[in-house]
């Protein structure tokens, strides 16, 4: 990025929205640093997708930390992208409640320790990032890269309750993004946008690009 200002992005976007993809793209166009979701070396997420009721609870605090970690990080570099945030997390471990996977003993902690993070965020100089990217897109793109990236435990064949637990998910994308007002956004229409695409790529690095300077970032 141009100058000395220092400007964070995050993307956001449902399973299989491409965050990993996009972040490699715009932290190698900027030449900044890229933060990525722990899911390779993640102990707890592929126990959570065979007993989501047992794992649940583990997973969402894994990845509250791991985020709570990343952000603080993020928000005192100089330039940085990050492929989830914080931001969204409560929106999986609601649903995750709603679905009966976790306790209203466990929600209550979750959302308090949340609210206490999220306070500590006020402490530092940069408070929120300088844009949020939505990656959105039909449930059918989405299950269509879930499939073609391959991890044998997110895959719906055969598993009802995990595409059940998709298309909530999905369902709810929206008016989680509409509710979102720590920063200022860009949407991403995945649908028609694929950055194998020499076009494409020129495309998001306008959009984004013009965001940033329409927001004076």
């Amino acid at each position: 990025m141009e100058g000395d200002k220092m400007s964070v992005i995050v993307l956001a976007g449902m399973i299989g929205a491409g965050k990993s993809t996009f972040t490699t793209f715009i932290s190698e166009e900027f030449q900044s640093k890229a933060f990525y979701e722990q899911v390779v070396d993640n102990p707890i997420l592929e126990k959570f997708y065979a007993d989501p009721k047992r794992w649940a609870f583990s997973l969402q605090i894994f990845f509250l930390n791991t985020r709570f970690r990343s952000i603080k990080e993020a928000l005192v570099h100089r330039h940085n992208v990050l492929d989830r945030s914080i931001y969204e997390d409560a929106l999986f471990t609601k649903i995750n409640y709603e679905e009966g996977n976790m306790s209203e003993a466990e929600m209550i902690l979750y959302t308090d320790l949340l609210e206490n993070m999220m306070e500590e965020l006020q402490d530092i100089p940069k408070k929120a990032p300088d844009l949020l990217i939505y990656l959105r897109g039909s449930l059918e793109t989405h299950l269509n890269r879930i499939q073609k990236r391959g991890r044998s435990f997110e895959q719906v064949d055969g598993n009802p309750e995990l595409l059940e637990y998709y298309t909530k998910l999905h369902s709810r994308y929206d008016d989680w993004f509409n509710a979102y007002d720590q920063s200022p956004t860009l949407v991403i229409d995945i649908d028609k946008i694929d950055l194998d695409r020499n076009e494409d790529k020129i495309y998001v690095m306008q959009e984004i690009k013009s965001a940033l300077t329409e927001h004076s970032i």
